[in-house]
């Protein structure tokens, strides 16, 4: 009787841790995802030179300009950061900073960004850690794309495939645009000009 009880408790309590974990497991999948309006959640990444970039010393301080995207050395994508770098100049004398986010490494960041000279930072997401936060979705699972610099063809391996979105968080902190610029039909060579014309629509209060 004495091992019939112990035995008793002890299943009793796995069904009721079980239960506890499933519990958490579907809290967090029930998490909701930042919308427009809502706080900025924060993250932490690394650049394109290997510093940790941290969105608390940026939030709230300027107009952020947050642009997913899948993968460097890719024709949509360079479309995309070298209209970025074209008009730069533009959204920084309107106080923006822009980054660019995707899930290549480090080093693909440090390569594509001199490779067509940008002018803004790139951060690193192998892992889909902001882009969770921030809600974009992204592909789980390591993918290479052959690029060649210099004569040599030189293979760049990303952690994740991100969709892309273009997110702003204003002044204040909070995401005042969340796009998906598939699902809308932009290209990705016209998200620059979209986004200048929204900051000047956030900027004048309209």
């Amino acid at each position: 009787m004495i091992r019939y009880g112990l035995l008793s408790a002890a299943m009793i309590g796995i069904v009721a841790l079980s239960g506890f974990t499933a519990n958490a497991v579907d809290q967090k999948k029930e998490q909701p995802v930042a919308q427009v309006g809502d706080p900025a959640p924060e993250f932490s990444l690394m650049d394109d030179q290997g510093q940790e970039w941290k969105s608390s010393e940026h939030f709230g301080k300027k107009i952020v300009v947050l642009y997913f995207y899948p993968a460097d050395f890719t024709g949509g994508c360079t479309k995309q950061a070298c209209g970025y770098r074209d008009d730069f100049s533009k959204l920084e004398d309107a106080g923006v900073e822009v980054v660019g986010i995707s899930g290549d490494s480090v080093k693909n960041h440090e390569a594509f960004k001199k490779f067509h000279n940008l002018n803004f930072t790139l951060l690193a997401d192998p892992k889909g850690e902001a882009a969770e936060k921030l809600g974009v979705p992204f592909t789980p699972g390591e993918k290479t794309v052959q690029f060649e610099i210099d004569g040599k063809q030189e293979s760049f391996v990303r952690g994740v495939t991100t969709q892309r979105w273009t997110i702003i968080v204003d002044k204040e902190a909070k995401i005042a645009m969340k796009r998906d610029l598939k699902a809308e039909g932009t290209e990705a060579g016209k998200d620059p000009e979209v986004v200048e014309a929204f900051v000047k629509k956030l900027q004048s209060g309209s």
